[in-house]
């Protein structure tokens, strides 16, 4: 039996993900005649059916079809392994890195970062991709990206991590507010507060929940942004959560917002950068994360660094 490409690999992926012929033949760069041909020369190389043909215009997978998508996963990830293994040999650090970083991260870590990395790897042409923990992770483990910034600990285990520094949170109020004179404010305090938090899906939700030892409640106000968290804190809605990374990143500039410190050792989140497990580019992300490390650390003397791998 003659083994499957590696372009009907993509193929097969590629629909999975778009869920949709035309979209899934653009992200291929090929016509949707020539996906939808070599989709069927696959069927026909396996001798089973992939796409349940019956389902309409929207693509239906088989049970077997829902497998292979998986198997494919995991064959492009160790083909693109074989090339990433040749390129860290040949020249480290160098050539496309594809980066993800959560939204919490990144606009206020980025513009200290990319210089010193434009600086210390000029051969590194890195691609950023800004999106949710959950969102990430799926791309790093369909091979979509090489590696992420995020917040640890994480909701999976089948990853390698380096972690890089602690960001402790601090609690944000209107101006005024009686918090201040109980600084620092003990976290039993916080229950009869409205607590302001992210939307679901961001995972620094979960972490201010977890440091305050706080559960959901039904009158919590949700944002899309720390930016917009802040506004409402100013705004005189509730109180906040915030890192420090966004706070010395200038989050509260121009508003009339109070910070005060918590009394908790275990009110803080830990930055650390993610790979995949057993990639030959793992020495490469350590250097790289060292670099992050005293980035995020440059104007933060405060911090309580953690020990960083050798």
């Amino acid at each position: 039996m003659m083994l499957p490409s590696p372009q009907q690999l993509r193929y097969l992926v590629a629909l999975a993900e778009h869920g949709h012929f035309g979209r899934a033949a653009a992200a291929c760069a090929v016509t949707q005649s020539t996906l939808s041909a070599g989709l069927i020369a696959l069927e026909r190389q396996l001798d089973a059916a992939i796409l349940d043909r019956a389902g309409g215009k929207r693509p239906i997978f088989t049970p077997l079809g829902l497998e292979l998508i998986e198997r494919a996963r995991a064959a492009l990830a160790a083909l693109a392994a074989v090339t990433e293994a040749a390129d860290a040999a040949r020249a480290p650090l160098s050539g496309p890195l594809r980066i993800g970083v959560i939204p919490t991260i990144g606009p206020f870590l980025l513009p200290r970062l990319m210089p010193r990395l434009r600086a210390d790897f000029p051969r590194l042409r890195i691609f950023l991709r800004e999106d949710t923990t959950e969102r990430l992770l799926d791309a790093l483990e369909d091979g979509r990206l090489d590696l992420l910034l995020l917040a640890l600990p994480l909701p999976v285990a089948d990853v390698e991590t380096m972690q890089l520094w602690r960001d402790p949170f601090r609690l944000a109020v209107p101006a005024g507010h009686p918090l201040v004179e109980r600084e620092p404010v003990p976290l039993p305090l916080l229950a009869g507060e409205r607590l302001l938090l992210l939307e679901d899906g961001h995972c620094l939700r979960d972490q201010a929940l977890a440091a305050c030892r706080l559960a959901v409640r039904d009158d919590e106000f949700a944002a899309t942004s720390l930016h917009t968290l802040a506004q409402m804190v100013a705004g005189g809605l509730g109180v906040t959560l915030l890192p420090e990374l966004a706070i010395r990143g200038g989050l509260l500039a121009g508003t009339d917002v109070t910070l005060v410190r918590l009394d908790s050792p275990d009110a803080m989140r830990t930055i650390g950068l993610v790979w995949r497990p057993n990639s030959p580019r793992a020495g490469e992300f350590r250097a790289l994360g060292r670099v992050v490390a005293a980035a995020g650390e440059a104007d933060a003397a405060a911090r309580s660094p953690v020990p960083v791998p050798a």
